[in-house]
């Protein structure tokens, strides 16, 4: 019998924004379960500065989600991919009361997310595959800064119930994992103001933020065979923050 925690030979995960603080982590991860991996970013400059450098192994290539073209090419280049992650996203604090900007936002996060997963449904049909969505607290806990941000992620877990429902008959499930307060470079400025940091900390039921590394798990696990039941549902990794 086949270890459902373990990924079966030639297993390959493609994680899109892989290159990020928490898409690096997941590559890693997925990396160092054996599996084959192909990560991408919006331009070389991403990839240069990636700590994925540190395992050749791992694929790297450079992808614009907003381009119907570029996906769909990057797409038709693979014969087997049995797991999609869709970590491409950007936030605009203040700057998305722009409608341009607004537009940018959901057109990267939300219609990014969609149109990877469409290029990628034949793939997943034919591996018997699934999708791991990359929410966010804030499709639940809105913030005022980013308002395009909260509505592209509250965007991202409907689209993933609804995906979930219209492709189960392909056998491709549709995931999605929301974390909270994350350390990455994203929010580094803002976490040298200690006051905001511990406030925020405080309001979490563990006390602190949390890692990519802690975000990567989850994710991981929701493409083995051990969770080959779970379909159209969203993993908070919140340390917490919207139990309180």
């Amino acid at each position: 019998m086949h270890d459902p925690f373990s990924f079966p030979p030639g297993f390959h995960a493609v994680v899109i924004g892989g290159v990020g603080g928490i898409g690096s982590a997941i590559a890693t991860l997925f990396h160092l379960r054996g599996v084959k991996v192909t990560a991408t970013g919006h331009d070389q400059a991403a990839l240069d500065r990636s700590s994925l450098a540190a395992y050749p192994e791992i694929a790297l290539e450079i992808l614009d989600v907003t381009s119907d073209e570029a996906v769909g090419a990057f797409a038709g280049r693979f014969d087997r991919v049995d797991t999609l992650v869709n970590c491409a996203g950007i936030l605009a604090r203040d700057e998305e009361f722009k409608i341009e900007t607004f537009q940018r936002v959901l057109d990267v996060n939300l219609t990014g997310t969609f149109r990877t997963a469409m290029a990628f449904r034949p793939l997943l049909a034919a591996s018997g595959g699934s999708i791991v969505n990359i929410a966010s607290m804030n499709a639940y806990s809105a913030l005022p800064r980013i308002p395009a941000y909260c509505a592209s992620k509250g965007g991202v877990v409907m689209l993933t119930k609804a995906l979930a429902i219209a492709w189960a008959e392909d056998g491709i499930r549709v995931n999605a994992v929301a974390p909270g307060f994350i350390e990455t470079a994203i929010n580094a400025e803002g976490r040298k103001d200690t006051a905001h940091r511990d406030r925020i900390a405080a309001r979490t039921a563990l006390k602190r933020w949390g890692t990519p590394d802690e975000v990567a798990g989850s994710v991981v696990f929701l493409a083995m065979p051990a969770s080959r039941y779970a379909t159209g549902t969203v993993y908070a990794v919140d340390g917490g923050f919207l139990a309180g």
